[in-house]
C-alpha cells in the first residue's frame, strides 16, 4: 500500500482463530493461568499483538472475524477440507470465547458466520470497503489472502508468532512469488496445500506452478491450452485436472457475504472501562506495562498513547562460522555472558538450532550448532561445563534439559532471570523475555521466531542480530536483578535453593518414571464405562435424554423439571457447580445430583488416565514437566502431564498410582514426606510452647490438641472430635475462616466460631501469631517465608472488602505454605547432593504434593533410606522437629506410607 492518505479512512481486520492460535504458540501455556487453571497466552498473546498494531497503524475503524466451525459450504463440496487437521490443544479450548469477552469490553465489532470462514468475512469487508474509499490492512496468518492485495488493500503476516508482521503489498506479492495478486489463486490451485489438505500435483513444486502461471497468464488459460505442456509434468498435469479445479474453487475467497454490518459501521469506539477491568482482572493479567498499552490504544483515552520508554541496545554482533567459536570464548574468557538460545521440537525431543552470547561491554556472537567443529564443541562443553564461567540464562531449567539432549552440561549459572523476576514480583504471570524487558530496561525487544511458525521471508542475519540482543538483554537484566535480589533479602534463596533446584528438576524431567501402559488403558476403558454408566443413569432419572455437561440443560431439569431447591445465583441463572450439587445431595432425596457428581468424578478420572496414556514417551517413561514460577508461595507443580489431578486419598486414585512402576534396571520405589509439616511450622513461627509440647509427647497430634480444647482425657477424644480439631488445625494453616470452618465440619458458624475461640484460649501464641501476621503484612505489603521468600499482598488495604478479607487469608497461608515448600527444596537438593557424595545409582524421580519419590538401585535400599531420613530431618531446625515417613514398593502407591 502507498504511503498512508490522511484523507481515507483505515480499516483494521483481523483474523480470529488465526492470529489466537499462533499466540497460543508463541507464548509458553504454562506461564500463563489464571488461579482457577485456566489457560491465558493465546488471549495475551492476541491482546499484545492487537494492542501493538492499533498503536503503530492508527486505524479509524476496526473489526475481527472468527471461525464458527470447521463446516462449511467448502466442506459440502469437498469433506476433506482440512480433515488433516487435528482437534485444538486443550489449553487453546475456551480461549477463544475469552477472546470474544475481552473484544467486547473493547467495544470491537467481530463477526462470525454459519457456513463460511473467517477470511470470506474478510474478503467481503475488505472489498467493499476497498470500493467505497477506505485503506484496509488485513492481519492473518493464512495465505489465501494475499489474493485480496490492491492499492488500497495490505495484508500484515506475522512472521514472528504474532510479535512482527510483514506487510505485503502488490510489489511484495510478486516479490515473493513472481505473481500478481490475481494470480495467487492459481498459483495455490496448482500447489496446492497440505495445511488445508487440497492435494497438490506429484511433481510440481511452488516454482513449476509460477512457472505456468507466468507462461500462460491464468490457470484458465492453463486449462485451456494443456496440452501445449510436455513432457512427465503435463501428463500429470493433465491427471489431476480436476483436482485443480477443485482447489482453485476453495481457495477462492468469497467476496459477497451477506452481514449485519458494512464497514462504515465499524467506527472504533471508547472502551467500557469498568468491564474491561473486569475481564483483565479476572483473566489475571496484572502486568502493569501489558495493561498500560491496552488502554492506550482506547480511542476514547484522553491522554495521547504513551511511547515505550527507551532507545533499545546495539550489540557488536558477530555471526561465528565454522571453526571461530574456540577463539571467541577465550577472548572472552573473564566476562560474564548472557546466553540466548532457539530450541526446535520435534516428536517431543527438544534440539538447538540457534545459539547466541553476550557481554556486558557489547560484543556478542552467534553461531550454529551443528556447524561446530570438534575443537569448537570442545571448547564450548569445557565453557559450559566450568563453574567459574558465570552465565546468566533466561528460564534456566528448559535451557539445561535440552542442552543436555545434546550432551551439554551447564555449571556457573549465576542468575536465571525469569526465577529472579518471580522471586522479586511472585504474583506476577508473565516472565517473557520482552515483558520483562519492558518493564525493567525501558526498551522493546524483537521476538525470535517460533518453533514450527512458517517464515516467507527468512532473514538470518536479523534473526542472529535479534537473538544476540535477547542475549544482552538476558545479561542486562542479570545486573537489574541482582541488585534487586539483594535489597529483598532474596539472593541467597536465589542462588542457595532456586539456582540448585532448576538443575534438579532438569535433570528430573529427563528420567522421567516408568509407567504401566497396559494398565493404565485398562483404567481408561473402566472408567470410560463409568462415564457411561452414570449418563444412562442419569436420563433414567430424568426420563428422558439431555447432556450433561450443559450447565443450561442442568438448570431447567434440577429447578425447572425436578424443582430442587435453587442454589446460588449467578449471572447465567442458578449454579450447578460440585458444590452446588453437593449441597442439593443433601438437601434432597431426589438421586439425579449424586449421579451427577459420580459423573463428573469418573469423567475427570478419564481425562486423567488419557492424559497420562498420551504422555508415555518412547522409553516406556513419563517425562512430567516440573514448574518453579506458577505458585506464589513457591510450591512446585506439574504440567504435560499434571500428576497433581492424580486423587491421592481415594481407592480411583490409588490405582492410577498403581500405573506409575519401577524401572528397568532398578530394584524399587521409595516415598518419602514430612509429616504434619504446615503444623509444625505453624508451631514454630508462633512459638507456641503447648502446640510445640504437643508435638513432642510422643501421643497423637490431634488427640492431644482435641483433648486441651475439649477438656477432656485424651482417652475420651473421639473420632468426631479428632476430625473436628484436625480439620481446625490445618483450616487455620491455610488461613480458613470460621465460616469456612463451618462448611468443611457442616456445623453451624456459631458453633464454628466457638470452637475455633476454645482452641485459641489453649494455643494463645497461635492466636498472635495470625495476628501479627496480617498487621505486620498490611505494614509492609508483604509476608515472608523462614527463607525470607516474600508474597506481595497489595489488596491488604484495599477498600473492596472481598478483596481485603483474600488477601488477609493469603497472608494467613503464606508464611507456613510458602516456608513448606522452601523446606521440601532444601531436602530435595540434600538428598541428591547425599546420593551423589556417597555413590548411589539411585535416584530422584518426582516431587508431588510434598512427596518425593526415589526410584531404587539394586542393593541400595538401606542406605538410601538411613540418608533420606537423616536429610530430610535435618533440612531445617524447629522447635517441633521435622518427622519423616519412608515407604518402599514396586510401584508409587504400594510404595505409600
Amino acid at each position: 500500500m502507498a504511503a498512508k492518505d490522511s484523507n481515507r479512512p483505515r480499516l483494521l481486520l483481523l483474523d480470529g482463530h488465526s492470529l489466537a492460535y499462533r499466540a497460543f504458540y508463541a507464548l509458553p501455556v504454562e506461564n500463563f493461568n489464571t488461579s482457577t487453571g485456566q489457560p491465558t497466552n493465546a488471549i495475551y498473546g492476541f491482546a499484545s499483538m492487537l494492542a501493538n498494531t492499533l498503536r503503530d497503524e492508527q486505524p479509524t475503524h476496526l473489526a475481527v472475524a472468527f471461525d464458527v466451525s470447521r463446516k462449511t459450504f467448502r466442506t459440502e463440496e469437498y469433506p476433506d477440507y482440512k480433515a488433516n487437521r487435528t482437534s485444538a490443544p486443550d489449553g487453546f479450548k475456551g480461549q477463544v470465547e475469552l477472546i470474544g469477552e475481552l473484544l467486547d469490553a473493547m467495544s470491537v465489532p467481530r463477526f462470525a458466520l454459519e457456513g463460511f470462514e473467517a477470511d470470506d468475512i474478510i474478503a467481503t469487508l475488505a472489498t467493499r470497503a476497498a470500493a467505497d474509499g477506505f485503506d484496509v490492512l488485513i492481519v492473518t496468518g493464512d495465505r489465501d489472502s494475499l489474493q485480496l492485495v490492491g492499492e488500497h488493500v495490505t495484508v500484515l503476516y506475522p512472521t514472528k508468532g504474532v510479535s512482527e508482521l510483514t506487510r505485503f503489498t502488490p510489489e511484495k506479492v510478486e516479490e515473493k512469488y513472481g505473481l500478481t495478486p490475481r494470480q495467487y489463486p492459481d498459483f495455490a490451485a496448482l500447489r496446492g496445500d497440505p495445511s488445508d489438505n487440497l492435494p497438490g500435483i506429484p511433481g510440481v513444486g511452488e516454482k513449476t506452478a509460477t512457472k505456468w502461471i507466468t507462461q500462460f497468464g491464468s490457470l484458465a488459460d492453463l486449462i485451456e491450452r494443456v496440452d501445449e505442456v510436455k513432457g512427465k509434468v503435463g501428463d500429470k498435469l493433465r491427471e489431476h485436472l480436476e483436482s485443480v479445479r477443485l482447489n482453485r474453487r476453495l481457495t477462492e475467497l468469497v467476496c459477497d457475504v451477506e452481514l449485519p454490518a458494512g464497514p462504515a459501521d465499524l467506527a472504533r469506539r471508547p472502551y467500557d472501562r469498568p468491564a474491561l477491568t473486569v475481564v483483565l482482572d479476572a483473566l489475571e493479567f496484572r502486568n502493569p506495562n501489558f495493561r498500560e498499552r491496552i488502554y492506550a490504544a482506547d480511542p476514547g483515552a484522553e491522554a495521547e498513547e504513551a511511547a515505550v520508554a527507551g532507545e533499545g541496545v546495539s550489540v557488536d554482533g558477530r555471526v561465528l562460522a565454522s571453526g571461530e567459536l574456540a577463539g571467541w570464548l577465550e577472548e572472552h574468557s573473564g566476562e560474564p555472558l548472557g546466553v540466548a538460545s532457539l530450541h526446535a521440537w520435534a516428536l517431543g525431543a527438544g534440539s538447538v538450532s540457534e545459539i547466541a552470547l553476550a557481554t556486558a561491554s557489547g560484543p556478542a556472537a552467534w553461531f550454529d550448532p551443528t556447524q561446530l567443529t570438534e575443537e569448537d564443541e570442545r571448547a564450548w562443553s569445557r565453557w559450559l561445563e566450568d563453574a567459574a564461567r558465570p552465565k546468566a540464562l533466561h528460564i534456566a531449567k528448559h535451557v539445561m534439559r535440552v542442552f543436555a539432549e545434546h550432551g551439554w552440561t551447564v555449571e556457573g549459572i549465576t542468575m536465571d532471570t525469569a526465577l529472579a523476576a518471580y522471586l522479586i514480583k511472585p504474583g506476577r504471570r508473565s516472565f517473557a523475555l520482552d515483558d520483562l524487558s519492558v518493564e525493567y530496561l525501558g526498551r522493546e525487544l524483537k521476538a525470535a521466531a517460533a518453533p514450527g511458525q512458517v517464515d516467507l521471508f527468512a532473514d538470518e542475519a536479523a534473526e542472529a542480530e535479534a537473538l544476540m540482543v535477547q542475549a544482552r538483554t538476558v545479561l542486562d537484566l542479570a545486573e537489574v536483578f541482582t541488585g534487586r535480589l539483594k535489597e529483598d533479602g532474596a539472593d541467597a534463596l536465589m542462588h542457595d535453593v532456586e539456582l540448585p533446584m532448576s538443575a534438579l528438576l532438569s535433570r528430573m524431567e529427563r528420567i522421567g518414571i516408568a509407567a504401566d501402559r497396559p494398565s493404565l488403558e485398562a483404567l481408561e476403558t473402566q472408567f470410560g464405562a463409568a462415564v457411561q454408566q452414570a449418563v444412562q443413569s442419569a436420563h433414567d432419572a430424568v426420563g428422558h435424554e439431555f447432556n450433561l455437561g450443559s450447565p443450561k440443560q442442568l438448570q431447567e431439569i434440577l429447578f425447572g423439571e425436578l424443582g430442587l431447591p435453587r442454589t446460588k445465583k449467578i449471572k447465567t441463572g442458578y449454579t450447578t457447580d460440585a458444590d452446588a450439587l453437593a449441597w442439593l445431595a443433601a438437601q434432597t432425596d431426589n438421586e439425579l445430583p449424586v449421579i451427577l457428581l459420580r459423573h463428573r468424578d469418573q469423567t475427570k478420572l478419564r481425562a486423567t488416565v488419557q492424559g497420562l496414556i498420551k504422555s508415555v514417551a518412547a522409553d516406556g517413561r513419563i517425562h512430567t514437566t516440573f514448574n518453579q514460577m506458577v505458585a506464589a508461595t513457591g510450591r512446585l507443580s506439574s504440567t504435560d502431564p499434571n500428576l497433581q489431578n492424580i486423587p491421592v486419598r481415594t481407592e480411583e486414585g490409588r490405582r492410577i498410582r498403581r500405573a506409575f512402576v519401577v524401572g528397568e534396571g532398578y530394584e524399587s520405589l521409595l516415598t518419602a514426606d514430612y509429616s504434619q509439616i504446615e503444623l509444625r511450622i505453624m508451631a514454630h513461627l508462633s512459638e507456641d510452647e503447648a502446640l510445640s509440647a504437643a508435638f513432642t509427647s510422643g501421643e497423637d497430634l490431634h488427640t492431644t490438641v482435641g483433648s486441651q480444647v475439649f477438656d477432656v482425657p485424651p482417652a475420651e477424644v473421639d473420632a468426631e472430635m479428632r476430625r473436628k480439631i484436625k480439620a481446625m488445625s490445618y483450616g487455620l494453616a491455610y488461613g480458613l475462616s470460621a465460616f469456612g470452618l463451618s462448611q468443611q465440619l457442616a456445623i453451624t458458624p456459631e458453633e464454628a466460631r466457638r470452637l475455633m475461640e476454645n482452641y485459641f484460649e489453649r494455643f494463645g501464641g497461635i492466636r498472635d501469631f495470625l495476628r501479627r501476621v496480617v498487621e505486620e503484612a498490611r505494614e509492609t505489603g508483604y509476608t515472608e517465608t523462614l527463607l525470607g521468600r516474600r508474597r506481595y499482598l497489595p489488596d491488604l488495604t484495599s477498600d473492596n472488602r472481598q478483596r481485603r478479607e483474600m488477601a488477609e487469608r493469603m497472608a494467613l497461608n503464606a508464611p507456613i505454605q510458602g516456608s513448606a515448600a522452601d523446606i521440601v527444596k532444601i531436602a530435595m537438593l540434600r538428598v541428591d547432593e547425599a546420593m551423589a557424595k556417597e555413590n548411589l545409582s539411585s535416584r530422584l524421580l518426582l516431587q508431588v504434593h510434598d512427596e518425593i519419590v526415589i526410584e531404587l538401585a539394586p542393593g541400595e535400599r538401606e542406605a538410601v533410606e538411613s540418608l533420606v531420613r537423616r536429610e530430610m530431618a535435618g533440612a531445617y531446625p524447629l522447635r517441633a522437629p521435622l518427622d519423616v515417613s519412608v515407604g518402599v514398593g514396586p510401584d508409587w502407591e504400594t510404595a505409600a506410607h
